[in-house]
């Protein structure tokens, strides 16, 4: 998932038309189409501007009363490649109810396929503007994991942002807690005691996808998001790629930099391993 945000959180928003009114007609969110999706291996991948993303979503998260939560998530070159890979991940990736472009890759994938995806939605700013939205319909949210003490910062910022924004709770859980039976019931009691609309879940990818999956069954909330590590860099705890980086695609590249002995596998190895699925798909078609 993107590492979070631009410095300024509101111009963000600004530029991305948060504001904007909805579009045409839809049954499913009250006005707001979605185009047919672009298909990447066994991922359909909505074609919306990040404004459009956010409409349909702020009328989907409004008119959601019962049944699962919205599931909500990202794509990029290293997810579509572990969902080809990865049958469980595969499965939980198939139950999303909204699948954004969450990497440039994806864009020019898409593109490339004829399905062209309008533009890159980072998932850090896509979670601070849906901050912004339950901040004025009065929703409230809780943020999971990330590293110790992110959450509870990140809240902190979002708070300094948005001041009517009601944090249910945070929540960072020791690493591994899904695999013990005790302190998994803990945090899923913790969560159901807090009763959020929406939850952010920061555990890292294929982790965080298939935690919701498995879990948001369990509560009654309108939306469910996985973030990657929006939290750690909303909060300062790590370091985002410079603008330059984010806006030429190369992000990824930054992050390599950084973090060259957990990182290189999934962007040397990856990047290859995307771009023969998204180019045996060309061939076939």
């Amino acid at each position: 998932m993107s590492e979070v945000m631009q410095d300024d959180p509101n111009s963000a928003m600004k530029t991305h038309g948060l504001s904007e009114a909805p579009m045409a007609n839809s049954p499913e969110s009250d006005g707001v189409v979605r185009p047919e999706p672009c298909v990447i291996g066994h991922l359909s991948v909505d074609r919306l501007t990040f404004a459009q993303a956010i409409a349909w979503l702020s009328a989907a998260i409004l008119n959601h009363h019962s049944g699962l939560p919205l599931f909500i998530a990202g794509t990029n070159a290293f997810i579509s490649v572990l969902t080809e890979q990865n049958p469980r991940f595969r499965e939980a990736m198939s139950a999303v109810t909204l699948i954004f472009a969450d990497g440039q890759s994806i864009v020019l994938a898409s593109r490339l396929l004829n399905k062209p995806v309008p533009e890159r939605i980072p998932g850090g700013e896509l979670m601070t503007a849906l901050c912004a939205f339950a901040a004025e319909h009065h929703l409230r949210i809780y943020l999971l994991g990330g590293l110790p003490g992110a959450a509870k910062r990140a809240a902190d910022k979002l708070k300094t942002l948005y001041p009517n924004l009601e944090v249910a709770g945070t929540n960072c859980p020791s690493v591994g807690f899904e695999l013990d039976q005790t302190e998994s019931a803990e945090v899923r009691e913790k969560i159901l005691a807090a009763k959020p609309d929406l939850i952010f879940v920061a555990l890292g990818c294929p982790k965080q996808e298939i935690w919701v999956h498995e879990n948001s069954s369990l509560f009654p909330v309108r939306a469910i998001m996985p973030v990657g590590a929006a939290f750690d860099t909303l909060s300062g705890l790590r370091l985002r790629a410079p603008k330059i980086a984010q806006q030429t695609g190369t992000e990824w590249l930054f992050r390599l930099m950084m973090e060259p002995r957990r990182l290189w596998k999934r962007y040397l190895i990856g990047n290859f391993q995307f771009a023969g699925l998204v180019l045996r798909q060309m061939k076939s078609r």
